[in-house]
């Protein structure tokens, strides 16, 4: 179209939009996560990876919003949404579109908190953020279907391609998130992985009066789910520890039974032999002493 049909090429983008339209409707439940890839098992490793790090907090990731700010949060919260709708999407272009209106609405949450323009410093940490709190569906299928199919020039330059290349640097960091990325000691990372204890925990007087209700029954939740796993390795602790007790006891009983047997052995001694029937006529071989006479009184 430009060499033979010398079409302006903002025309020729807009073509080239409508035939990936057309061609990326019709085909996408035969390319998008294909059996012939590994998609399926690398979306399920990072929706547990993020699960996994349900704990981790703004403040671990240096984000620079405030989400007790009622307008900040309802940012978040659409950042999110767009997030996640870009599953629901099936043109390249549209997933795109969603990823270019969550990142925008993290940039207006930063402006509002901060009350100047967002740097690229503070986007990418709240951009991890967000993926953290959302965990979208089917990331990584959703990442490489773009990255297959949609217009290459839409990838290598502009805001769109911009915003995309981030999104792909905050999975690749979640995925190699470690202790030290977040300034946390090996132990306190391994405790937060494993759910022993979580950071969240707040008082509820610590609370600011236009907090969502169910932002914190959510902490109340996790902090009674913390305490419950608490108990319950407690539990298991004198479980196992009662367990051992009673094989000790059950082998020093037997240790106990062993010795004795062996001290003291038992001797079965031959039967004597039978004595004769009280009623026999052989009494003097009983050697019983003779019968009681009876005596008369003269009264």
């Amino acid at each position: 179209m430009q060499t033979r049909g010398k079409v302006p090429s903002e025309r020729v983008e807009k073509i080239m939009d409508q035939i990936e339209k057309y061609i990326m409707t019709r085909l996408y439940k035969y390319v998008f996560c294909p059996e012939t890839t590994d998609d399926e098992k690398k979306d399920l490793a990072i929706q547990k990876r993020i699960r996994a790090l349900h704990w981790v907090t703004p403040q671990m990731l240096c984000v620079p919003v405030n989400e007790e700010i009622s307008e900040v949060s309802d940012m978040v919260v659409k950042a999110i949404t767009d997030i996640i709708e870009m599953d629901s999407k099936r043109v390249p272009r549209d997933k795109l579109a969603c990823i270019t209106k969550c990142s925008k609405h993290i940039f207006n949450a930063i402006k509002i908190t901060k009350n100047e323009p967002a740097s690229a410093d503070d986007f990418l940490p709240t951009l991890i953020y967000i993926v953290l709190k959302g965990n979208p569906p089917r990331l990584q299928s959703n990442i490489q279907y773009i990255t297959r199919f949609c217009n290459p020039s839409r990838l290598m330059a502009g805001e769109d391609g911009y915003y995309f290349t981030n999104l792909c640097c905050a999975v690749a960091f979640i995925e190699k998130l470690d202790a030290q990325s977040l300034n946390l000691s090996q132990e306190d990372f391994d405790r937060y992985m494993s759910g022993q204890t979580s950071p969240r925990k707040q008082e509820s007087e610590n609370w600011s009066p236009d907090a969502c209700l169910g932002v914190k029954q959510m902490y109340k939740n996790l902090d009674l789910l913390s305490q419950l796993n608490e108990r319950q390795e407690r539990i298991m602790s004198e479980a196992k520890k009662l367990e051992k007790d009673l094989i000790e006891w059950t082998d020093g009983i037997a240790k106990e039974v062993q010795d004795i047997v062996e001290k003291y052995p038992l001797e079965i001694k031959p039967p004597n032999q039978s004595l004769a029937a009280i009623d026999s006529e052989n009494v003097e071989n009983d050697k019983l002493p003779p019968p009681l006479q009876p005596q008369v009184y003269a009264g």
